[in-house]
């Protein structure tokens, strides 16, 4: 069984704290924060902004702000709690990371382009007052560009661990010193503070490269941020209309809308006509009427009237700031997949610096040998230009090794996928609960489709009706609708519409997948006290219900796709009810899809076996993946049954009674009108309950799933090829600079295909 945390309902705000953190250089850092939060106790969840250098932190209960500041630090990052409301802070820091690279690659830029000019235009690499220039030229991009490798370096060793800024520091202050030592003490051969410069600078380029495309990955994310507007417009007590900040509104205050106006909270039309744009929660383009009574959405928009609204939502109660929250979520959770590259990543970088020294002592103790090696190799290969000494080859070698192997894109390769996936799925309607869901859904191979609000429209009415029983007969219908009208369910809605007589039931309860039952105390419409039972025909059956009168009435109806149920007193039949529900549009053309792309359909119901074909029929789901008459256990144990064959189970539900199939399933998938508990026990839910987002919605996690191990697969064979040709003495220095950072580039830009994809491509793939 899954544990999860479920989709946020209306629940009361979780307390938060903002943080200010130092030392996060990339998307990698980030994510090592995010996690050291995270497993702090008492953390419901985080969320870090490499733009801004902050992180928010959500309590389950109340904060222990320094539990948090020492898990940060012990990741290697210092952090410190921001003073009052995220609000009051949220210009604090104002340089995004793209503008403190940008510094960085100026300077070096300054200094770097100059000696690339001087030593490979003019050729004056060997000449002494060269030298002194470019030691004072590199000197600067040392000391100034330098100092951010080197602060995270160092803090990452003061907590026994080492990233890429390690290797960054080590290589290009490797270069440099050796550089100086040869000046200063007139050593001959070539000198590398162009190298060591460029090392600096082109690390720099990828990492603004990075911060620039990053951004783009969390468009959605910030643009749903930025739908609901900052005031709303007050209708007070004395009728007068207040510009009142949205923070400050309370449930039930009233608030005008106009045309044009985003909708600032969720509400409910008191008064007003006016058609919604809710494209941004549903992915449906089609405007939506609202008249009295119906619910408004924070950050949709009134386009064409006049609407005056109660406020239900307000802050994180609203359905903008559940699907903010469960993005931001997604974003920051850990698929399994990811792991591997955790694996490698945590004991890459001691290697890579072994690999570096074996690089180094190789070439200072065997010059000729690793020379004439080179040279055999360069026959295979390309012929490379070789330092003059042994001691100069042994520390531009292994400062290449040092540099190419910087392990940035393979702790991108995940995270960056699944938060372009999360976005890419919000957009389009689709609310995905973490970076594990996605993974699963990429990975199933059967779908299954409860009937009832899923596959049908969920309005089902009362095609017909018989009754039975003489003594009973003048009241069957009135009881049943009476019994009904304290369920939820929507067959039951049908059933009250019949009649609003109420009669005096005790011991009412609800019996999930089955029906209603109570006690009707003696007098009224029958002499003696009598269980009234109202529901499917199996379960009146399995209670022992004679229904051989209505044998004719339940084939008729059943034949038709009708769900047939009953009313019984006792043991004696009072009346049938053929109840009629019509098949969602487009159903045949979504089971097609699926079909086609290698999925085996299932229909499980608790409705009758031969209701259940008809609708199968209707469906286009083949006759022997049909199962009905199925009690909500009986939905759980199929789906244990089929993940038992080896089968990755994706269930498709909206009730009460589907929450035991959702969380049996290894995907468990919602309807937007699902009830709190289905939603609850999902792992993804449709914002738009047309089923025509299923295919879509699997089709988009198999992409995130496929993006995620061609990342993985890039960021492995670029390090496995480039090392050894690196050690070799086949990559200088500044061409390994160079391909760290397109290596980088090459891991997001390829998660960002994901963003620019429109449905019809993604299925098609």
């Amino acid at each position: 069984m899954k544990t999860m945390t479920p989709f946020p309902e209306s629940a009361a705000p979780a307390p938060m704290t903002e943080l200010s953190v130092v030392g996060m250089t990339c998307g990698n850092c980030a994510r090592h924060v995010t996690e050291a939060i995270q497993d702090s106790p008492g953390v419901a969840g985080a969320s870090v902004r490499l733009e801004t250098g902050r992180a928010t932190v959500k309590w389950k209960s109340g904060p222990n702000i320094p539990t948090v500041l020492k898990a940060i630090q012990a990741a290697g990052y210092e952090a410190s709690p921001l003073p009052g409301s995220a609000t009051a802070n949220a210009d604090i820091q104002k340089e995004t990371p793209s503008a403190r690279w940008q510094m960085n690659l100026v300077m070096g830029l300054a200094a770097t382009v100059p000696l690339i000019i001087g030593e490979w235009v003019f050729g004056w690499g060997m000449r002494l007052w060269f030298q002194w220039s470019a030691f004072a030229l590199a000197l600067p991009v040392q000391i100034f560009c330098g100092t951010r490798f080197y602060a995270g370096a160092w803090r990452q060793l003061k907590v026994g661990g080492s990233n890429m800024d390690t290797l960054v520091a080590l290589g290009s202050t490797t270069a440099f010193a050796y550089s100086a030592w040869a000046l200063f003490t007139g050593a001959p051969g070539h000198l590398y503070f162009m190298e060591a410069a460029a090392i600096i600078t082109l690390i720099s380029l990828g990492h603004w490269f990075e911060a620039r495309v990053s951004a783009r990955a969390e468009s959605s994310l910030r643009a749903l941020m930025e739908l609901a507007p900052a005031t709303a417009r007050r209708r007070d007590r004395d009728g007068s209309e207040t510009d009142t900040p949205v923070r400050d509104l309370r449930e039930n205050d009233v608030i005008i809308l106009k045309p044009g106006d985003h909708i600032p909270v969720d509400g409910v039309v008191m008064d007003g006509t006016a058609a919604a744009d809710e494209s941004m929660l549903t992915g449906e383009s089609l405007p939506v009427n609202k008249t009295a009574g119906d619910k408004l959405y924070a950050g949709t928009v009134n386009l064409d009237g006049l609407l005056v609204a109660r406020v239900t939502g307000t802050g994180d109660t609203t359905a903008l700031a559940q699907i903010i929250a469960a993005v931001e979520h997604a974003q920051n959770s850990r698929a399994q997949i990811q792991r591997l590259g955790d694996r490698i990543s945590a004991v890459f970088v001691p290697v890579v610096i072994t690999v570096a020294v074996a690089t180094g002592l190789w070439w200072g103790l065997d010059f000729s040998g690793a020379t004439h090696f080179s040279g055999w190799l360069g026959g295979f290969l390309w012929h490379t230009h070789l330092p003059e000494t042994a001691l100069a080859a042994a520390f531009i070698h292994a400062t290449a090794v040092l540099i190419i192997s910087c392990p940035c894109a393979m702790g991108l390769a995940t995270p960056v996928a699944i938060m372009a996936g999360a976005n890419a799925a919000a957009r389009r309607g689709i609310l995905i609960r973490d970076g594990v869901a996605l993974e699963q859904a990429g990975q199933i191979t059967s779908i299954i489709f409860d009937k009832t609000g899923t596959l049908t429209l969920g309005k089902p009415e009362v095609a017909d009706s018989q009754t039975f029983a003489a003594s009973h007969a003048p009241n069957a219908i009135t009881l049943a609708a009476a019994l009904a009208r304290r369920s939820n369910h929507p067959i039951s809605h049908a059933i009250a519409k019949l009649a609003a007589d109420e009669f005096p039931f005790i011991d009412w309860r609800e019996e999930r997948g089955a029906g209603l039952e109570a006690v009707l105390p003696s007098g009224g419409p029958q002499p003696t006290p009598a269980k009234f039972r109202l529901g499917s025909l199996r379960w009146l059956r399995a209670n022992a219900v004679d229904l051989a009168a209505g044998a004719a009435f339940e084939s008729a109806w059943s034949g038709k796709g009708a769900s047939v149920l009953g009313i019984a007193a006792d043991r004696q039949l009072l009346a049938l009810f053929a109840v009629t529900d019509t098949l969602k549009p487009g159903v045949a053309e979504v089971v097609k899809q699926l079909t086609a792309s290698g999925l085996a359909v299932f229909l499980v119901t608790g409705d009758n076996s031969a209701t259940a074909q008809t609708i199968a029929s209707q469906a286009g789901i083949d006759p022997a993946n049909v199962l009905a008459e199925a009690r909500p256990a009986q939905k759980a144990e199929f789906i244990r049954g089929l993940q038992a064959r080896g089968a990755r189970v994706a269930f498709v539900g909206d009730g009460i009674n589907d929450a035991p199939a959702l969380e049996a399933a290894d995907l468990g998938v919602a309807v937007n009108r699902a009830s709190d508990v289905a939603r609850a026990a999902a792992d993804m839910v449709l914002l738009n309950s047309e089923i025509q987002a299923v295919p879509e919605a699997l089709a988009l996690a198999r992409a995130t799933l496929r993006t995620i191990k061609q990342n993985l697969f890039w960021a492995f064979f670029y390090n496995a090829a480039a090392i050894p040709l690196a050690a070799t003495g086949f990559l200088s220095p500044v061409v390994c600079a160079l391909a760290m950072g397109v290596s980088d580039l090459v891991v997001i830009g390829n998660a960002l295909r994901l963003l620019r994809r429109n449905p019809a491509e993604i299925r098609a793939r």
